[in-house]
């Protein structure tokens, strides 16, 4: 035992091991009393100077203490190295000896700004928002929405869901509504994954893929993640996987069929949507995945533009609630 610290535990585990006095227990490990009633503490500064690595570390993942260090001198910190080396250990701090390459799809013309939905089921939009059941356990929510109804077409959970369970929930849906012709999706991994990627193109679904790290323009996904989560997450204490299961379901078929939607004129998505023509490819029962249509659209004539052609444009556009 030679630091002060360690002594200070060996003293602590003799007053109750023994049931002595303080001042015996110190005695026999050699530790002074002021030592062992001194309480460290961090001071303002150690916390301006953690949150600063955070920050480094995040946009640097394969830099070292030593470069942190560097760049903490190089923006006025007056720190030594030991000292970044005990913060850098106490956060756990390291640099990953493999590293993943990172696959980014997404651009800005596959926003809701450029793209647009311009009848049903023109564009799908689809995300994951997660949340805890009473017992603290991870439940993972998948969501899917028509664009231009706004109808929530698949609101599922499970503790996990990958690539396979999206195409599960998804092959359901086009065997009821039909394939859309986009479907817009953030960079997420089970969103991006080849087996997924595959299945799109065999069923004849295109997908927009947005700019990473812009949720905004997933806008209508995230507009209905902050009524999902406002009406529901927020207001219901899950005690378990089948009680969401219950209360989500319920949830959905309340915000289609009786919540009016501001955005289109205080109706409801079930209203609005049996006002539309139908405009998905059906597709056939009994197949373990879509088909794409068999036939070629017809050609469009001089100065016709196709309903399903790509928008662009520079209005901005709003979600509603």
């Amino acid at each position: 035992m030679v630091s002060p610290a360690r002594r200070r535990e060996a003293t602590d585990q003799l007053q109750q091991g023994f049931e002595v006095s303080e001042r015996r227990a110190c005695r026999v490990v050699r530790q002074p009393r002021s030592t062992q009633r001194y309480h460290p503490r961090d001071s303002d500064m150690n916390e301006l100077l953690v949150k600063r690595m955070h920050e480094l570390v995040r946009c640097h993942p394969r830099f070292g203490y030593r470069r942190i260090w560097a760049l903490l001198r190089n923006e006025g910190f007056e720190v030594n190295r030991k000292r970044v080396w005990r913060l850098w250990k106490r956060e756990g701090f390291k640099v990953p000896q493999k590293q993943r390459k990172k696959r980014r799809l997404g651009c800005s013309a596959n926003g809701i700004v450029r793209h647009r939905p311009r009848h049903k089921d023109h564009v799908w939009a689809w995300d994951f928002i997660h949340d805890r059941d009473g017992r603290n356990r991870p439940l993972k929510w998948f969501t899917l929405i028509d664009e231009h109804t706004r109808k929530c077409l698949a609101l599922e959970v499970e503790r996990g869901m990958t690539a396979a369970g999206v195409i599960d929930v998804l092959a359901q849906v086009m065997l009821i509504r039909g394939v859309p012709r986009y479907i817009r999706s953030d960079n997420g991994p089970e969103f991006i994954a080849a087996v997924m990627r595959r299945y799109l193109q065999t069923a004849g679904a295109r997908t927009l893929y947005i700019e990473p790290g812009a949720p905004w323009e997933n806008g209508y996904a995230e507009s209905f993640h902050g009524r999902l989560r406002d009406e529901l997450l927020n207001a219901e204490d899950f005690a378990d996987l089948r009680e969401a299961k219950v209360l989500g379901a319920a949830w959905r078929n309340d915000y289609n069929h009786r919540r009016p939607h501001s955005s289109l004129g205080y109706q409801t998505p079930a209203t609005f949507a049996a006002q539309c023509g139908a405009a998905a490819v059906t597709v056939s029962v009994g197949g373990s995945a879509p088909k794409p249509p068999a036939s070629k659209p017809p050609r469009k004539a001089p100065g016709e533009e196709r309903p399903d052609d790509g928008y662009v444009g520079q209005t901005l556009i709003t979600t509603g609630t």
